[in-house]
């Protein structure tokens, strides 16, 4: 009987092939719209963690002003720290590694080619911070470091950018009106948490940045490593007592830098995600409830159209039960139609988002069944109301209808 009723569905929905394709359309950009969505947001967090976890564990950034991340807060008037500032963090029992990082715009020039980029000065232990091996040359040496030696080691994408497929180490580039002779490379890391280019840099000796690119003494912040044996919680007190005491702050006074770990930014970045990804997914999720009245009211005209059709099965012995079935199943497989549907587009969609932004395609068969369980849902709820319709007709009066 069921399989019947299920085959009569069918022959109704091709019979009527244009008005199929305008019903299910809503349930499929919802379902795809849902299911793109979540996968995306999915792999975006995956590429969070991987990002942030490629930074290392126990490592700690300092920065001048009030907030861990962004613009800090009054970062303009409170102090810049100094290289003396990260030589001290260097002598904590609880630090492993304590690099500078001075940030400088540059282009940087070699022949006939060019590249803007971001220039970090900073010393050799920032590489082992950041757990970012180099693919072919050397670090600094100490003495080039302490001389402010006009010598860098280059990002995957400025060493392509400047030399193609040559060999950079030994060349000479130009960064501003400085000649700095290229050490190495560093390995390819590939997008960041926000879609930025991390290969996209050089590195330079931190004195040489102060003197000859940016003509001060300042340090934007200090990249620390704690040893392995070190909570966070404890670093981050031990480097917060020094610092109030090298930067001379008053017991009552609040902190004029911030300290943050890497599990902070992780647990940020990934609250943002998925924050963004549930409003987009709730947006999203309107248009299965668009579908689903497009379902009900195209499921009321199928009633009126069918009014002779429904009195005479009532007329030969059909139960208001088996008309009531007879309807709702067809709405069911219109709605489980457009969620089959809905679910390729939506993947289809997510893996050339993934592919467009570089990050890793995470679909979810939880989310995939869900969105089609919901898609069965709103065929039984939009379609119970018109199939209970047609139960209701008056054979006799069915029969009548022109």
């Amino acid at each position: 009987m069921l399989w019947e009723t299920v085959s009569l569905a069918f022959t109704t929905i091709i019979r009527n092939k244009l008005r199929t394709f305008l019903t299910v359309l809503g349930v499929v950009i919802g379902v795809a719209a849902v299911i793109a969505m979540v996968t995306i947001g999915q792999g975006s967090s995956a590429q969070v963690s991987a990002s942030v976890a490629a930074l290392g564990t126990n490592v700690l950034t300092v920065r001048p002003g009030t907030r861990g991340f962004g613009p800090p807060t009054g970062g303009a008037q409170a102090p810049r720290f100094s290289l003396k500032d990260a030589e001290a963090l260097a002598t904590l029992p609880v630090v492993g590694y304590a690099a500078p990082v001075v940030s400088s715009g540059q282009t940087v020039v070699f022949g006939n080619a060019n590249a803007a980029t971001q220039v970090y000065g900073t010393t050799g232990e920032y590489m082992q911070i950041q757990n970012w091996p180099l693919r072919s040359g050397r670090s600094f040496e100490p003495h080039e470091e302490s001389a402010g030696a006009a010598v860098c080691v280059l990002g995957q994408t400025v060493a392509t950018t400047l030399f193609g497929n040559s060999d950079p180490i030994g060349q000479s580039i130009r960064v501003k009106n400085v000649a700095c002779q290229v050490l190495g490379v560093l390995s390819a890391r590939g997008s960041g948490s926000f879609g930025q280019d991390q290969d996209d840099l050089v590195l330079m000796p931190a004195k040489a940045v102060q003197r000859r690119l940016e003509g001060n003494s300042n340090v934007d912040s200090i990249a620390v490593a704690l040893r392995k044996s070190v909570s966070a919680e404890d670093g981050i007190a031990a480097v917060q007592v020094l610092l109030r005491e090298r930067r001379r702050i008053g017991l009552t006074q609040p902190d004029n830098f911030s300290v943050s770990d890497s599990k902070e930014l992780s647990n940020m970045l990934g609250g943002i995600n998925s924050v963004l990804t549930g409003l987009l997914s709730s947006v999203a999720a309107v248009s299965l409830l668009v579908g689903g009245i497009g379902i009900m009211n195209i499921m009321l005209v199928s009633v009126t159209e069918r009014t002779r059709e429904i009195g005479i099965r009532l007329a030969v012995g059909a139960s208001s039960g088996q008309v009531l079935l007879q309807f709702l199943v067809e709405a069911v497989v219109l709605s489980l139609l457009g969620g089959a549907i809905g679910i390729a587009v939506g993947l289809a969609i997510a893996y050339g988002g993934s592919v467009f932004m570089a990050i890793p395609f995470a679909p979810s068969g939880a989310v995939v069944a869900l969105a089609f369980g919901f898609s069965a849902l709103v065929g039984v709820v939009f379609g119970y109301f018109p199939a209970r319709r047609a139960a209701r007709l008056d054979p006799i009066e069915a029969l009548r209808h022109q």
